[in-house]
């Protein structure tokens, strides 16, 4: 999801009810201005201002490591269990790192995750849900961008 984030910013689709506007500038690209009503970060700046202006990949990056990471040691968990009902010896976490095992399971998630995300994207622009903000109106047209 942090990729995909990240590559809205600056790849567009046209067609897609998932990208900005091909031409012009939106809202979204607009620099934040303190106001009464602004998030905190905004009315303090700095620091804090550039954190919050990438918050969203930040968080998304970051739940990521996190769902890596406990993949990593239940997987590394599982697999020296099994090792030790087969009578084999057990690995350390850095040569688990490099287990084909690791790897694979991680990509399967990846692949999943690709998919879906992927389908969104491009099946939006062709296909529509009345009342769904991921859709572009039934009447438009597939080249236009919303």
């Amino acid at each position: 999801m942090m990729l995909y984030i990240l590559l809205t910013v600056s790849l567009r689709q046209k067609g897609s009810s998932e990208s900005k506007s091909l031409t012009g500038k939106e809202d979204v690209d607009e620099e934040p201005k303190p106001h009464p009503d602004a998030p905190w970060p905004v009315k303090k700046g700095g620091i804090w201002l550039k954190i919050y202006k990438h918050s969203l990949s930040l968080a998304f990056g970051l739940l990521f490591l996190i769902s890596f990471a406990l993949h990593f040691f239940g997987s590394y968990k599982d697999y020296n269990s099994e090792q030790m009902i087969k009578n084999k010896t057990t690995i350390g976490v850095y040569d688990y790192l490099f287990e084909s095992r690791f790897w694979f399971e991680s990509f399967q998630n990846w692949q999943s995750e690709f998919l879906a995300v992927a389908s969104i994207v491009l099946l939006s622009i062709w296909l529509r849900e009345k009342g769904s903000p991921e859709s572009k109106p039934v009447d438009m047209a597939h080249e236009e961008t919303p």
